[in-house]
């Protein structure tokens, strides 16, 4: 079984995502994907289009249908997290937006997750409800509350599914994703173990990342025979090791980084940083630029060819390489245009971010326990692996990624 993810916007949802074509172009995509057969696809019962919303993170968000009778909300997808939380109450998040909050007074399937239950990882007792928390690294995200358990509405070509899956209902009155998040991690919280704990997928999961900023997500999507991959070290995050950087010169020095959606841009420590954006820096041949929050941004002039821009690649272990089609970020400051190297320092880890991620279809294979990746066109349908589980001026933004937690991340 396989999600597939193209527009189906309402007219609530439409509001959320930014002008690339009518809601007649984008809903003939959805029809196109149902006209495909011989697979089995079960999508949110909204239908499963991302789309990257600058105002918001430039992150990649999708519509989710959740409680008895069905809530909506509007949820960042981040890999680098494990727990689905949404709001009671975030008026102050997103003002310019008109969020859902979920009500358990309101829902009939709704269940509190109690302190002896195995998801709980609070040191409470009993029968009490069970409390978490999880701070982010960014200062726009953070959540507390307390674990609950409903339905999220699922469908196939022909019937309707309903699976019970344990979220946070966060009631602080903080900073956050404006109505939620959708955590993709290793942990048996997250939704993705839910779906294959439950046998109605494989236990994958594959995400399109598209240029123009809309995308799918396909859970039990295995990928195909034909792409890239590289292990996951033994972490219970998407952690891989890239052994070569190429830029225009290669570099061959080795580092662990996470895979991470839910973090904007991509992240190195020192030397790395240093070591990469100098060589950037080396071969650009446009004029350097200080007043924007990345360190290495050149003016961009009317007669600016792209093809001299420095090229970025990677080298994973197992000698499978990741190019990264967009190793800029165009901005316009006071009337002029300016690109940087869409690379941040870093203090602690190493972070592919979503930017680097765009014009592929990852694969997220806990099974295999690979990271797999392809070019793709995300408007495109392709035959895949989908085996049934066995029993813009925009400063630097982190979603998600480094957290600290006591219950669930």
């Amino acid at each position: 079984f396989t999600f597939e993810m193209h527009h189906r916007f309402s007219d609530e949802v439409k509001q959320w995502f930014p002008p690339k074509g009518t809601f007649e172009y984008f809903n003939a995509l959805v029809l196109r994907d149902w006209l495909i057969r011989g697979r089995r696809l079960l999508t949110f019962s909204d239908g499963n289009s991302t789309s990257r919303i600058s105002s918001l993170g430039l992150l990649h968000y999708t519509t989710v249908k959740l409680g008895t009778p069905g809530m909506r909300f509007m949820v960042a997808l981040d890999t680098g997290s494990d727990l689905f939380w949404v709001p009671c109450d975030c008026g102050k998040c997103a003002p310019e937006f008109e969020l859902s909050i979920y009500n358990p007074k309101v829902s009939t399937t709704n269940k509190k997750v109690t302190c002896n239950n195995s998801l709980c990882r609070n040191q409470c007792l009993g029968t009490s409800t069970c409390p978490y928390m999880v701070s982010y690294v960014s200062a726009q995200t953070s959540t507390s509350g307390i674990l609950m358990e409903d339905v999220m509405h699922l469908t196939t070509e022909d019937e309707r599914v309903e699976a019970y899956v344990t979220f946070g209902f966060s009631c602080v009155k903080v900073q956050c994703t404006p109505n939620g998040l959708f955590g993709l991690g290793m942990e048996k919280i997250s939704v993705p173990s839910v779906l294959a704990r439950e046998g109605l997928v494989a236990d994958s999961f594959s995400m399109c990342f598209g240029h123009d900023g809309v995308g799918r997500i396909s859970f039990g999507d295995k990928g195909s025979s034909d792409q890239e991959e590289t292990p996951f070290n033994l972490n219970p995050n998407y952690n891989i090791t890239v052994t070569r950087v190429r830029v225009g010169t290669t570099i061959d020095d080795e580092f662990t980084a996470l895979f991470d959606t839910g973090t904007s841009f991509t992240y190195l420590v020192d030397p790395m940083y240093t070591t990469v954006s100098e060589s950037f820096h080396s071969q650009a041949q446009d004029k350097r630029d200080s007043r924007i929050p990345f360190e290495y941004c050149y003016d961009m002039s009317n007669e600016a060819n792209a093809s001299l821009i420095p090229s970025l690649s990677l080298t994973m272990k197992g000698n499978s390489h990741f190019t990264i089609n967009d190793p800029i970020i165009v901005i316009s400051t006071e009337g002029e245009l300016v690109y940087c190297l869409a690379i941040v320092k870093s203090s602690e880890l190493n972070i592919i971010g979503q930017n680097y991620m765009t014009g592929y279809r990852v694969v997220f294979d806990r099974e295999k326990l690979v990271l797999a990746w392809k070019k793709f066109d995300c408007y495109d349908m392709e035959e895949t692996t989908t085996t049934v589980a066995r029993t813009n001026k925009t400063a630097p933004a982190m979603a998600a990624g480094i957290k600290t937690h006591n219950n669930s991340s």
